[in-house]
């Protein structure tokens, strides 16, 4: 993508002219952001371009402006890429609009009844409103030998410099756990040239959110580059004497390596909050994104969102964070419309693409369009009849970008709760923008698409089905 083009709503390199004097400080306390990632920026962002003219603050721990993630297992991993085009906004743009950046600052606690933040220094912070946007926090393993050095994670701009820096053609590395981040950083290494071998406990790669039959396409695309894959194992110990040499495993095997990558997930990162603000699995937060507490807010990986569609789900993913932080931000300013994003998400491995629209934590059934023998497809899952998310693999499109897409089509069949008959889903004669069209006769349906779906997508499911 060129400059000014946008992805999943970051704004490639756009410049802003310096607005000091439109933002000229009032009274009073700020609205505080807490965590400086892609959620934290487009609230940010959006309170201002929403017309709020008071302080705004993001305390952040990394040291940076707020940008997205997703170059970092792959692109800039890689050196293909820098970080500037991925940047929320360009670093001038927050003095320009005065919103005010603590960075390499941490938030230790948030008291909702004297609306205060206490920051690790001891400094105490008034707010009027405050949003919790502080993402998860990497999950290690908890080993012998887990302090050798030469074992790495991958969160910060810090832990991707430090693989880049091992990354050497032909040395040996482990990448513990094939989740989307093992998956990719797996690639990116392969593709520099090292010899990568992979340790996860499922029977294929991605099994838990893709399921087996599109996870063991991936697996094969994976040994088809030169990567090992040692499934239904896990890490037992870590060894060697001044830094890591092998790991060694719970079957008994012992993998030398010069070093590992763990990519086993990460937690919600909560910080320590008033008792009134409830958490289970994150922050627990409303249809408006707003927390049990009066005037707490909270978005991103850390929010537990009760969602018009899915019900209660917390999503740790890219296009979510930039959307729903820029959804909080206009809840805080007073809007009453329920964050209702379709979510999707995509992921690149060697020349392959994978979108995925919905979500799905289980399925009774998977409906393929398409070839999983020849890796090009549409899967659908599918619960009692109901299309609850559909992948595509090298095929589809970017539900996002490309409105007229097939993965378009399965986020509108998402959003309507569609159940179309098994065989319409398979027959590639059928177009899938002319299933579901029933659903759309009901109001509940018709209120899924007003607060899920994209701006382009349902001007689509208004042209083509009439919906008001």
């Amino acid at each position: 993508m060129g400059a000014g083009e946008i992805r999943g709503g970051v704004y490639r390199c756009v410049g802003g002219g310096r607005m000091n004097s439109m933002y000229a400080r009032v009274g009073g306390s700020p609205i505080v952001i807490v965590g400086g990632g892609i959620a934290g920026g487009n609230a940010a962002v959006t309170l201002r371009e929403e017309g709020y003219r008071g302080r705004i603050a993001i305390i952040s721990r990394e040291p940076g402006v707020p940008f997205g993630r997703p170059p970092l297992s792959k692109t800039y991993l890689r050196s293909e890429e820098d970080l500037e085009d991925w940047y929320v906004r360009p670093a001038g743009w927050y003095e320009e609009h005065d919103v005010e950046r603590l960075g390499e600052s941490s938030v230790v606690a948030v008291d909702a009844v004297a609306h205060t933040v206490v920051l690790g220094s001891g400094r105490e912070l008034a707010y009027q409103k405050v949003l919790i946007a502080t993402g998860g926090r990497t999950r290690r393993l908890q080993l012998p030998g887990a302090g050798l050095p030469g074992i790495h994670y991958l969160r910060t701009v810090a832990d991707c410099d430090a693989i880049k820096r091992e990354a050497v053609a032909d040395r040996r590395a482990v990448v513990v756990g094939m989740g989307f981040i093992g998956c990719e950083v797996a690639a990116s290494l392969t593709q520099l040239g090292v010899r990568v071998t992979a340790i996860f406990p499922g029977r294929v790669p991605l099994e838990k959110v893709l399921g087996e039959k599109i996870g063991a396409v991936i697996g094969a695309i994976h040994r088809a580059n030169g990567v090992e894959l040692l499934a239904g194992d896990q890490v037992a110990a870590f060894e060697g004497t001044e830094r890591l040499e092998a790991i060694r495993t719970a079957s008994g095997d012992r993998v030398p390596c010069d070093f590992a990558i763990g990519g086993i997930g990460i937690d919600p990162d909560v910080p320590a909050v008033a008792p009134s603000i409830e958490q289970a699995n994150g922050v627990l937060v409303d249809e408006l994104c707003r927390t049990s507490a009066a005037d707490v807010y909270a978005a991103g990986d850390v929010a537990n969102h009760l969602h018009p569609v899915f019900g209660r789900v917390r999503v740790e993913h890219f296009n979510n964070a930039e959307k729903q932080g820029a959804a909080a931000a206009r809840s805080m300013l007073g809007s009453v419309t329920s964050y209702g994003y379709i979510h999707s998400f995509w992921s690149d491995q060697y020349e392959h693409k994978l979108e995925y629209v919905g979500h799905a934590a289980k399925w009774d059934e998977f409906v393929v369009r398409g070839s999983l023998g020849e890796g090009r497809l549409i899967g659908f899952y599918l619960l009692k009849g109901l299309v609850q998310a559909a992948a595509g693999l090298d095929r589809g499109g970017d539900p996002e970008l490309d409105r007229d897409s097939e993965m378009a089509a399965c986020a509108r069949l998402v959003a309507v709760r569609a159940r179309p008959a098994r065989d319409l889903l398979t027959d590639e004669k059928v177009d899938l923008w002319s299933l579901g069209n029933d659903a759309l006769a009901w109001p509940s349906a018709a209120g899924s698409i007003r607060g899920g779906l994209c701006e382009t997508l349902l001007e689509k499911v208004k042209a083509d089905c009439g919906a008001e």
